[in-house]
């Protein structure tokens, strides 16, 4: 009958374009991607867990969420910090401020200006915790001496994990995530981490899968940051439940 010779004909078409739309959303094979980066990012993971989840628990902050939300800075560590000469940067921001140099420290990558609004917003979202973590900048005898202490504080993995719970506090004061799925959460505090949280959420959900994030100095292929950080916790996720 032609209309059932149409209708196998449009069930064979449907089907093929779901085999397409499937292809187009899968993520890129990140870990393929960036290799023995991405593979000494999880060795990190593995060796300083031990110490992180404790931390992030006493928080109540998610330990696979934290670590995805900064794993794509793990990996662009990995690939750079053998590269990069920060004396000069750091004698430039603690001497002229971040006008001269606002560079990223440390494993988790984090820049000057970054801690400095945390420590500004810390406050009032940590609320008396913050006050033994975090002095305010009247606190110190000249601005040079902040700066000193800012530099000091992100080259010290665990303070650097303390400025990440303190992000993930704010914005979760700001934005009202909790009240969000997985996957947009973490998306949005992915980007929010790496494009800035104290831009608006309109603009934070504008950048979920645009791609400027690259692990090299010289320009290459660029990808999503957010989708990155996604990739590694849903990976994280099903070995959980498979184990």
């Amino acid at each position: 009958m032609p209309g059932a010779k149409i209708n196998r004909i449009l069930f064979v078409d449907f089907c093929i374009l779901l085999s397409v739309g499937s292809t187009w959303s899968q993520s890129p094979d990140y870990k393929s991607i960036f290799g023995q980066h991405w593979d000494k990012a999880n060795l990190f993971v593995a060796e300083n867990r031990a110490w992180i989840e404790p931390k992030v628990k006493q928080y109540h902050v998610s330990y696979p969420e934290a670590i995805a939300i900064v794993f794509p800075e793990l990996v662009r560590y990995s690939a750079l910090r053998d590269k990069i000469e920060i004396t000069l940067l750091k004698s430039l921001y603690i001497n002229l401020g971040e006008e001269y140099a606002n560079f990223s420290i440390g494993p988790f990558q984090m820049k000057p200006t970054f801690a400095e609004i945390i420590r500004e917003k810390a406050t009032w979202t940590m609320g008396n915790k913050s006050g033994r973590l975090f002095k305010t900048k009247s606190e110190y005898d000249d601005i040079k001496s902040y700066r000193a202490s800012i530099v000091s504080d992100l080259e010290n993995p665990e303070t650097q994990l303390i400025y990440l719970i303190a992000f993930i506090k704010i914005c979760d004061s700001r934005f009202t995530l909790r009240l969000k799925d997985s996957p947009y959460r973490l998306k949005f505090l992915a980007t929010a981490y790496n494009y800035g949280f104290w831009k608006t959420s309109v603009q934070i959900e504008k950048m979920f899968d645009e791609k400027y994030f690259r692990t090299t100095l010289m320009k290459t292929e660029n990808y999503s940051y957010s989708d990155i950080s996604l990739f590694w916790y849903e990976q994280y996720m099903n070995e959980a439940k498979a184990k």
